[in-house]
Parts: C-alpha cells; sequence; structure tokens
C-alpha cells in the first residue's frame, strides 16, 4: 500500500503539518506551520509512571501512549484552532525507539493521513531533534555544530544545511543522559537524573571532585563509562561525600568534555555558530557552558528552549515538512524502526 500522495507535493510556507511522537515515553502531538510556525506543542509525560522503576518500562510505555493518544491529538487540534481540512501533511516518529510506543504513533500517523487524503511522512526521532534548536532560531546561517545529548545518544554533528549532516563523532559507551540517570540512582537523587542531577549540583562545588574527563583530547568521540563507574568508586569510598559536591563535580566533567569537543569541531569546520539539543540540552551547567564558549569564540549561540529539549511533536512537524519537501511522502507501507539510523553524508 502507498501513501494517496505518492509524489512529491509543492510546499509552500502555509503548510499545516500535524506532528506526532511516541518514541519513548511521551506521548506529543502538535500542529506546525510551515516547518517554523508552531500553532500547538501537546506532550503528555509518562514520567510519573516510571519513577517507581527508575526507568522507563516498555511494556507501560506503550499501554499508556493508546491510552493518551486520541485525547492528545485532539487537544493539539483544538489548541491550534485547525480543522480536519486544514491539516496538509501528518508526520510521525518511525524511529529510533520502544517498538511498542513507535507503532501507536505511527499507526494513528497513517491512519489520519489515509482518512484525509493527505501524505505521511515517517520522520527520525534524532533528525527531529535537529529541528527543535531551529524552530527557536529559524534564521541561522550554516554550517552549524550540533550537539545532541540525551538518554540514549550523544554525538557531534555538522548541520551542512537542511536534511544534510555529517558525522563528527559519538560515544563509544554510554549516553551522556544514560550516565546522569545511571549516577543519580546510584546516590539516590531520583528519576529522571538529569534534573535531579542539575538541581542537587546547585549546592554543590564542581571543583571539590577531580572526576576524569575521558578523551578530551582524542578526536571527536566520546565516552563516559569509566567517568559512571569513577564516581561509583568514590562514593562507595567515601560514603559521608556530600552528594551535592558528587553531582556538580560529575555535571562538571561531562559539560567540559561536551564544550571543549564542540569548541574544536566548530573551529575545524569553520562553523558559524553551536546549536545543543536533546533532553541534556536542558541541563543549566551546560546551556550556560555553550554560551559562555560561543561568546569567547565569536560564535553563534542556538539553545532551544527547555520544551524544546524533551521529546515534543513540534520538532517532529518541522522535520517531517522538510522531509517532504526534499524526499516526498512516506509510503504507508514503512513501519517502525526501533535501530533507526540517520543517513549521513559522507
Amino acid at each position: 500500500m502507498t501513501n494517496p500522495f505518492d509524489s512529491a507535493i509543492g510546499l509552500d510556507p502555509n503548510l499545516v503539518v500535524l506532528g506526532i511522537e511516541s518514541s519513548c515515553d511521551e506521548t506529543a502531538a502538535a500542529v506546525v506551520v510551515g516547518g517554523r510556525e508552531v500553532k500547538s506543542n501537546v506532550v503528555s509525560s509518562q514520567v510519573d509512571l516510571h519513577a517507581a522503576f527508575g526507568g522507563v518500562v516498555p511494556e507501560v510505555a506503550g499501554r499508556a501512549h493508546e491510552q493518551r493518544i486520541t485525547a492528545v491529538l485532539a487537544e493539539a487540534m483544538v489548541e491550534a484552532g485547525v480543522e480536519d481540512s486544514d491539516i496538509g501533511a501528518v508526520a510521525a516518529t518511525v524511529g529510533p525507539g520502544l517498538i511498542g510506543s513507535l507503532l501507536v504513533g505511527v499507526s494513528a500517523a497513517k491512519a489520519l493521513a489515509l482518512v484525509w487524503g493527505v501524505p505521511f511522512v515517517g520522520v527520525n526521532h534524532l533528525e527531529a531533534h535537529f529541528h527543535a534548536a531551529l524552530l527557536d532560531a529559524p534564521d541561522v546561517e550554516f554550517p552549524l555544530v550540533m550537539v545532541l545529548v540525551s538518554g540514549g545518544h550523544t554525538m557531534l554533528v555538522v548541520l551542512v544545511g537542511p536534511e544534510r549532516y555529517r558525522l563528527l563523532g559519538a560515544t563509544l559507551d554510554d549516553a551522556a543522559g544514560e550516565a546522569f540517570d545511571k549516577v543519580a540512582r546510584f546516590v539516590d537523587l531520583g528519576y529522571p537524573g538529569g534534573p535531579a542531577i542539575d538541581e542537587a549540583a546547585r549546592g554543590g562545588d564542581p571543583t571539590a571532585i577531580s572526576f576524569p574527563r575521558a578523551m578530551m583530547k582524542d578526536g571527536y568521540d566520546f565516552s563516559f563509562s569509566g567517568l559512571k563507574t569513577a564516581v561509583i568508586n568514590h562514593v562507595r569510598a567515601n560514603p559521608d561525600v556530600s552528594i551535592p559536591d558528587v553531582a556538580a563535580s560529575f555535571q562538571a566533567a561531562v559539560v567540559e568534555v561536551l564544550v571543549e569537543k564542540a569548541r574544536r569541531a566548530a573551529r575545524d569546520v569553520g562553523a558559524t555558530g553551536i546549536c545543543l539539543a536533546g533532553g541534556v540540552a536542558a541541563n543549566s551547567a551546560l546551556r550556560a557552558a555553550v554560551e559562555a564558549a560561543c561568546v569567547a569564540d565569536g560564535l553563534g549561540c542556538h539553545l532551544p528552549s527547555r520544551s524544546m529539549c524533551t521529546d515534543n511533536a513540534a520538532m517532529v512537524a518541522a522535520a517531517g515538512w522538510y522531509r517532504l519537501q526534499a524526499h516526498g511522502p512516506t509510503g504507508l507501507d514503512v513501519g517502525a524502526d526501533p535501530r533507526m539510523a540517520i543517513s549521513f553524508l559522507d
């Protein structure tokens, strides 16, 4: 089966895209016009459901998406003030992510596209995060260095232009967000770990403990597993240590590596600025450090609003607008891909 619009259509700035995001534990829908103008951005968080388990439980997440998707879609449409007939395309995250969660959003998007007779667009979740930063800064000049930091991924990417990306480096083990979650869990700060570490660090000394800065000078790849282990070993050896000092020192180690590599990358590729994306992009220390580095280096600083850092559907709708323009509609026979990769330039 193929999409009713099986060939590319000419897009204009007034095309209204309904976006759907359900890759993990956020059920989200949004309406975006022309890839830039956000009319609505509704997110139903499942944090409370998973907090008791200290992390996302796939089966629980999938069932929650099923229960919430209809109401979230309705709220997004009402908040945007649009009717069914106003929607020109439906975009949804098709991967990567949890397969059960992805299928809920993909199925809903295909059904709506088929009923409304409009294109369906499958979007890569990571590419959508790239667009989150650009939604808050639509007039950027390329190339840009993008630091994507989330619970599942840590990447350093050059944005050559819309839909054109070059990978510089990625984590070789734990993602930065994963390290935040594991450290927070070990020191009993709760879930999700990122905000918990950020809050605890406000009362700590970032120079109190000298944690390792792995691979600081070695290329553009990252490694956070050793840092996580160093934190655990230090706390075990010093049971009375100040947890705020641990949080602040750990956070400083992560931030220093991310920012140092981003600055070096920006110099090496002649970037006009540095962007942050992903859940960890909401971290206050990281945002402050990137902003200071950009000022010192004379670079543009593009920090997404905190609402755009977490998983949301506005970024999916924006990415869908550009993907539709560049590649045309996605066939309705395309399924969800939990390990979906980005198509990087050589």
